[in-house]
Order: structure tokens, then sequence, then C-alpha cells
């Protein structure tokens, strides 16, 4: 029975092992990604700022409604209806 017991424990301890292994590989994959989510959100407002420029200098205007960009709001974007959204940093 002590035999079983130990064996049981061996088998837990293995897979708590695998568990935080695999677990920390989520972190960090979840870490580059949100860096990734990070920078496309801030090449997109990079590029639409500077198409708003140009749709400025060329005397154009859009209606809101049309606007690519269709809101800013605390380091948040919406872009064309996905969400860019603004992480904070685990690193």
């Amino acid at each position: 029975m002590e035999q079983r017991a130990q064996n049981l424990e061996e088998d837990m301890r293995a897979r708590l092992a695998r568990l935080t292994e695999e677990l920390e590989r989520g972190q960090e994959m979840l870490r580059a990604l949100e860096s990734q989510q990070r920078q496309l959100g801030e090449t997109l407002l990079r590029i639409s700022g500077a198409r708003q420029i140009l749709l400025e200098l060329l005397g154009e205007e859009e209606s809101s409604a049309q606007s690519d960009v269709v809101a800013l709001n605390g380091g948040a974007s919406e872009v064309r209806g996905v969400e860019v959204g603004a992480t904070t940093d685990r690193e």
C-alpha cells in the first residue's frame, strides 16, 4: 500500500512539473502576443495619423463614420471595428 501511495505522489509531482512548464510557456507566449498587439496598435495609429494629415493637406475631409480611427480612449483604439487595446507590460 505504501508503494502505491509513493507512486501516486511521484505521478502527481511529475504532472505538477509538466503543468508548471506549460504555464510558463503560455505566459511567455502571452507576453509576446501582447507586445505584438501593442506594436501593431501603435503602427495603426501612426498610419491613421499620417493618412489624416495627407487628407487635410489635400483639402479632403471624411465624415466620422468613414474615419479609419473610430475612437481613441485611454490608449485603446478601435480601427475599422477591430479593437486594439493598450496592454500592461509584464516584462
